[in-house]
């Protein structure tokens, strides 16, 4: 094998490649990237067993061929090279290295045989739909925060993507929760995905995800079937195991008569509760929620270090609530509201708040209260 390839293309290529890449394994090949060369374009395969991701880009290739060298290595080569380097790979298999030229620096890598890469076995997916790269960003972005990161409940490590009936017909659905915290986010049902099987996409597989959708421009064909789901772009493939596991009935857990309504600015409450919640022992990061007539307090009071409390004018016209939260769980929500409000409803101090941004109910969040 034998080709050349812009450094800047070769990076971008290698970045998602050698990220799926696990550092702690004991298999070796594991670590190594799986190169493929033929026609004018160069593919670059990389696994853990559970996620595969192919990255394609064009190349000049004066030999084809394949070998598989280390992703983290070649990696870290080639993000070292100066801007606009012209980059030549040529492999020797009787020597069982692969030299990467450029400039006047040489690096000679081991390779291991392509013959031992493990290659995802290819799945029959049952539906298959597009979808613009911003929809599926705002569906993954919003909901990823309320993963668990409890193993033991491994059904909750993940986003759960399905089809459902939201306010204004069929919707695609991602839900996240890990007990404390709720994320449900709707975006309009893509042709060709009613029907399809309700899949728990794993945290890796969302956060590597991120990387295909980062272009406004792009569209995303997403494979899905009981037990794999693929996103692919024309440059990247991201194949992936879902977890095997029943989601839980989250419609159960999201209140239907809360009636005390809240409205405030999303990004001065954020502040305050980030600002009083300095305080805040590290265990609990409590902050209680006192609401009046269009006044909310927030306060803190951690014995050990000090207390703390803020005034905001906002819009309530129910009768007195006091109600506590973990600090971090606050924060997290009312970061993901891209207008300028935000709507809390509550019930109780002891029962679920939800959540929304204005009056779409396309994104909706559930916080369980704390004592304080």
């Amino acid at each position: 094998m034998k080709l050349s390839i812009e450094r800047g293309t070769l990076l971008k290529a290698l970045a998602q490649a050698q990220s799926v890449v696990e550092r702690r394994n004991t298999i070796p090949i594991l670590a190594n990237v799986l190169i493929e060369a033929e026609g004018a374009q160069v593919s670059f395969r990389a696994t853990d067993l559970d996620i595969e991701v192919v990255d394609r880009a064009a190349a000049m290739v004066e030999r084809p061929g394949a070998t598989t060298v280390s992703a983290v290595m070649l990696h870290e080569i080639v993000r070292k090279l100066p801007d606009g380097a012209l980059v030549n790979l040529t492999e020797d298999a009787t020597s069982g290295r692969l030299t990467i030229t450029a400039g006047r620096s040489t690096f000679s890598l081991a390779t291991l045989p392509r013959e031992d890469f493990p290659v995802m076995a290819s799945s029959e997916y049952s539906s298959n739909f597009s979808a613009k790269a911003p929809e599926l960003r705002r569906l993954f972005d919003k909901a990823k925060f309320a993963i668990s990161t409890e193993e033991t409940r491994y059904y909750l490590n993940g986003v759960y993507m399905h089809t459902s009936t939201g306010e204004s017909g069929p919707v695609l659905r991602c839900v996240a929760t890990d007990g404390h915290r709720l994320a449900r986010i709707d975006a309009t049902l893509p042709e060709g995905a009613a029907g399809m099987p309700g899949v728990i996409v794993p945290r890796k597989t969302v956060n590597e995800l991120r990387k295909l959708l980062d272009d406004d421009e792009a569209t995303i064909a997403v494979s899905v079937s009981e037990t794999k789901v693929r996103f692919a772009t024309p440059a990247i493939t991201l194949t992936s195991k879902v977890i095997d596991g029943t989601f839980p009935d989250y419609t159960r857990v999201i209140p239907q008569n809360n009636t005390r309504r809240l409205e405030v600015d999303a990004t001065e409450f954020a502040k305050a509760v980030d600002r009083v919640a300095t305080v805040s022992s590290e265990r609990s990061r409590a902050v209680k929620l006192s609401l009046d007539e269009d006044r909310l307090v927030l306060s803190v009071n951690a014995p050990d270090s000090g207390a703390a409390e803020e005034e905001l004018a906002v819009a309530y016209a129910d009768e007195r609530l006091e109600i506590g939260f973990n600090a971090k769980y606050l924060l997290e929500i009312a970061s993901q509201v891209d207008r300028e409000n935000a709507v809390f409803l509550f019930n109780s101090s002891g029962d679920p708040t939800l959540m929304r941004e204005g009056n779409d109910t396309s994104a909706v969040y559930v916080v369980m209260p704390m004592r304080v």
